[in-house]
């Protein structure tokens, strides 16, 4: 069995990029526009989501480790107008997670999901 050596600092230097908060006012650019460049995961979430809970440290180590093929934007529903984001693309409970590839959503998933699934989810749709 060969163990992989795991870059933190990369990890680190990458969350600042692949990473991101949006919102309704910034989701066109950060998100739409974004994704002719590359994979874009939305998660909508919401503080008093417990299963939104246990997917953010799942959804922050499995995207630096795609060294930028795909970025992260996360939007909280009950800040702002951002729950129009939700509701424009029929988002019924939380945490939602859309992919967008070409500035459509390609794929998505509900609830918590473990490791396994999040990278098969987007290994699935990278080019």
């Amino acid at each position: 069995m060969t163990l992989q050596h795991h870059d933190h600092q990369h990890d680190q230097a990458c969350a600042g990029q692949c990473i991101i908060d949006t919102d309704l006012h910034h989701f066109e650019r950060d998100v739409i526009e974004a994704s002719h460049r590359q994979l874009v995961m939305v998660d909508l979430w919401a503080d008093w989501c417990g299963p939104c809970h246990f997917l953010t440290p799942v959804l922050l180590r499995v995207i630096p480790t795609y060294d930028g093929k795909v970025k992260l934007a996360k939007v909280e529903v009950d800040e702002g107008d951002n729950m129009k984001i939700a509701g424009k693309y029929g988002a019924r409970g939380f945490p939602t997670v859309l992919l967008f590839k070409n500035g459509e959503e390609v794929a998505r998933f509900h609830s918590a999901k473990p490791e396994h699934f999040v990278r098969e989810f987007i290994d699935e749709h990278l080019d």
